[in-house]
């Protein structure tokens, strides 16, 4: 509270009784005691004091019950002002822990109103010390209509306070809220920097073990080091930064330096299989180199027996596979390079590509060879093409049946065009030199569109449409 009671006549305390001013002998008495001896004192002394020596006991019993009144309702006023004095003090500190935490609008609005709460208790309390200083309650004199008046002063005083003391609370009461998340943010800080801190100490000592075997790790230590001055905001404290940026700053460091140490202990391992992956795919490009001197019988194969239509996207896969495995050995090579300068993402990255290369190359490779095997089993035999073909649309046909006297037409004319171009492609093999690659890509188109009928009937019916 910031009043404070003006200096009073005598000597009291606003939290409890006042203290009584010492008694003086009266004058006509030491004038005796200068003139007589020691009997002639005690027969002076005694008949002064009780004729008359200013005691308080004999102004009458109404203005000695006023006095008494008035006094208990100065104890009244003086605790209510010490239990308001109290509250105020705990939820200062409440309020003082928000606004470490939350800078929120609610929070604002709740500052505010704990200001203009304190103008209020500034008024009660000016009251009560006004009411407090405005009578002496130990004077000698005190009239019972000055007690009288006193008591009512203090006792209005009290009652104010209390009031005060009572919106007080319900203001504390409402704070509740915002007070449980600021507490526990507050409750959070110390682990999350005890946290950050080990983990910068574990990925430290990772580091350190890596390099003792060997691997530089040079890019995990640059990391590592970016995280220093960030540690020297956590060690400067929330009161520097803040709360939440605080806590938010200390995840983010434990996340990082764990990062670091996961990589850190993890780094052995990548170093052997970034080399069994440079052995691996060094030795299936020497494969690939072999395989692909084979495309070309098999395409002469091909020209030879079969129409142009059958080959002749085939043509450049000699060229295109010997290009495809010099590249990769060239991209090899440079992965080498960066795994032993230990730039491990570059190496991965290049291996990465090599590894791209050659699927490539091998499937231009292999698609020959498939090409000249299916060509042949049709030429054989393109019966069994057919049937297969046609298994796969009566399939569709039964289930389009299946529960209904007549086919869905959004089913029956996808199947319908199905039919009619199988019948074409069968057509398409009658002559001197069919076009065997284009039946086979055609009984291939065929087969995807009875599937496809298929999938749209069962996903029909499964939603119950």
């Amino acid at each position: 509270m910031t009043a404070t009671p003006a200096t009073p006549r005598q000597p009291h305390s606003p939290y409890g009784r006042p203290r009584p001013r010492p008694r003086r002998t009266p004058a006509a008495v030491r004038d005796v005691l200068t003139l007589v001896g020691l009997p002639v004192l005690a027969a002076l002394v005694l008949p002064a004091a009780f004729a008359g020596g200013g005691t308080r006991r004999w102004f009458g019993g109404r203005a000695e019950s006023q006095r008494a009144e008035a006094q208990a309702a100065k104890d009244a006023a003086a605790a209510a002002f010490y239990e308001l004095d109290t509250a105020q003090r705990d939820l200062r500190i409440s309020i003082e822990t928000i606004t470490a935490v939350d800078s929120s609008p609610a929070a604002r609005r709740a500052v505010a109103d704990f200001e203009a709460l304190g103008r209020r208790i500034d008024e009660a309390s000016g009251r009560y010390i006004q009411a407090v200083d405005a009578q002496d309650l130990d004077r000698d004199d005190l009239e019972a209509a000055t007690a009288a008046r006193a008591r009512a002063e203090l006792t209005a005083a009290r009652e104010e306070l209390v009031r005060v003391k009572q919106e007080l609370d319900r203001f504390a009461d409402g704070l509740g809220p915002l007070l449980g998340k600021a507490e526990t943010q507050l409750a959070r800080l110390a682990p999350a920097v005890e946290r950050a801190r080990q983990a910068l100490l574990a990925a430290s000592n990772a580091l350190d073990a890596v390099r003792e075997s060997g691997l530089a790790a040079d890019d995990l230590a640059a990391r590592l080091a970016a995280l220093s001055p960030e540690l020297t905001r956590l060690n400067q404290g929330a009161g520097q930064h803040g709360v939440p940026q605080t806590l938010e700053r200390a995840e983010r460091v434990a996340r990082d330096a764990e990062a670091v140490r996961a990589e850190a202990l993890r780094l052995p391992e990548r170093a052997a299989e970034t080399d069994h992956r440079l052995v691996s795919l060094r030795t299936r490009a020497q494969a690939l180199t072999t395989r692909a001197g084979q495309v070309d019988p098999v395409l002469s194969e091909l020209r030879r027996r079969f129409t142009a239509a059958c080959w002749q996207d085939l043509q450049h896969v000699p060229e295109q596979a010997a290009e495809n495995v010099r590249q990769a050995e060239l991209k090899l090579k440079e992965a080498r390079a960066a795994r032993d300068a230990q730039r491990w993402a570059d190496a991965t990255a290049l291996l990465s590509t090599v590894r791209a290369l050659l699927n490539t190359t091998d499937e231009a490779v292999s698609a020959a060879g498939e090409r000249l095997k299916r060509l042949n089993a049709v030429q054989k035999d393109p019966h069994a093409e057919i049937e297969r073909t046609r298994f796969a649309i009566r399939d569709a046909q039964r289930l389009a049946m299946t529960g209904r006297s007549a086919p869905d037409p959004r089913h029956a004319r996808p199947l319908d065009d199905a039919v009619a171009r199988l019948e074409r492609a069968i057509a398409g093999l009658e002559g001197r030199h069919p076009d065997y690659w284009h039946f086979l890509t055609e009984t291939e188109a065929v087969r995807r569109a009875a599937a496809g009928v298929v999938a749209r009937i069962r996903e029909e019916r499964g939603a119950g449409r």
